[in-house]
């Protein structure tokens, strides 16, 4: 019954050593418990002071007398220790033992450890009833050390059951925040470019982009509240899925057809960079509509040789370079670097094309 009571894997073993000294007269105790190695892992003892156990140094490995008790796994009673085969004798400064009583401890099937007792008081040796004590003692303990295995498993299980339900809180709302409301603020960005592209008004055109930009900013922190909320598949998907809805807006707009190959295990490996990657983006295609006459336009995301390669291509009238540092492209280098990425453009007349680079090795 007390045994029963107790909740706490090492108070058990602890209560174990006490109640075994205590039925049988020992003068001291100790429990073994068993390794993986055949050892013993833990040595829980009573009787021995702390200065005494300062003094004796390493808890005993399983050899000798108590190694016997490990490969046989069977009740051991000795009149004296020293006078069996087994023995090795006991470390400097250890207290001097001579009766000895051993019984091993099973829980689900398998020996958990064992129980060592020394030194009978009143008497020269333990006898058939000690051991007859310890037996069901160990007994008894085999199945309170198996109580409170199952009530750490079943505590573990439920402690998980709690961690899936808040992960799903948690990807309920990072999805709710990325198909509602980042996919309204961009489509908001996309029409005040568009806004912007139809203005003759330099002054207006410039602050409707630095609104732009305070979205682009909003959107930005969204995305790493939601890369907190649900670090793994939503955070490798984000940018796949928001450069296929960045050109789906685009083409919608502009009325330039916009071909998307994005392949989603490059974009989940440049994820921390989606931000300044769709920044990029935005503004190559919004070049795109302003200044080229296209009608396709494509949207390229791959990787060899460890380089991320995405490109904004269209089939427009291109610039000449002289035109290049007059366009915002320059913004674009600005940013690659930040990211610790390379930006060429390539406008020869048949259109053009911004390629951006990525180490994926940095």
């Amino acid at each position: 019954m007390e045994l029963a009571s107790e909740h706490d894997l090492s108070a058990i073993l602890r209560r174990i050593v006490e109640l075994a000294v205590q039925l049988t007269d020992a003068r001291y105790g100790a429990l073994g418990v068993l390794g993986a190695n055949g050892g013993l892992s833990d040595f829980i003892s009573t009787g021995v002071t702390d200065e005494q156990r300062a003094a004796i140094g390493d808890p005993p490995h399983g050899r000798g007398i108590l190694g016997l008790l490990v490969s046989e796994a069977r009740p051991l009673r000795l009149r004296n220790i020293a006078d069996h085969p087994s023995s090795v004798g006991f470390p400097p400064n250890h207290p001097p033992m001579r009766s000895f009583l051993g019984a091993p401890v099973s829980a689900r099937g398998s020996v958990f450890g064992n129980i060592y007792l020394t030194d009978k008081q009143g008497a020269v040796e333990f006898d058939e009833g000690d051991e007859e004590t310890l037996v069901v003692l160990a007994t008894q303990a085999g199945v309170a050390i198996e109580n409170v295995r199952l009530l750490e498993e079943t505590e573990r299980a439920h402690e998980r059951l709690r961690e899936l339900s808040v992960l799903e809180d948690r990807e309920r709302i990072a999805r709710e925040l990325h198909d509602g409301v980042i996919q309204s603020l961009f489509a908001a960005g996309m029409s005040l470019q568009g806004a912007a592209a139809m203005t003759d008004d330099a002054n207006l055109a410039g602050r409707i982009e630095g609104v732009v930009t305070d979205l682009d900013r909003t959107i930005g922190d969204l995305r790493n509240y939601i890369f907190g909320l649900r670090p793994g598949l939503l955070a490798d998907r984000e940018l796949d899925r928001a450069l296929r809805d960045l050109a789906e807006d685009f083409q919608e707009r502009t009325g330039i057809v916009t071909v998307v190959e994005v392949q989603p295990a490059t974009a989940a490996a440049i994820s921390a960079e989606a931000g300044d990657v769709l920044q990029i983006v935005r503004e190559a295609l919004s070049n795109v509509g302003r200044h080229s006459g296209a009608e396709t336009c494509r949207l390229v995301l791959r990787q060899a040789n460890g380089i991320a390669t995405l490109e904004v291509d269209d089939d427009g009238a291109g610039f000449g370079s002289a035109s290049v540092e007059g366009s915002g492209l320059p913004n674009l280098r600005a940013r690659a670097e930040r990211i610790g990425a390379t930006l060429a453009i390539d406008s020869s007349g048949n259109g053009t094309t911004v390629r951006l680079e990525i180490p994926l090795l940095r």
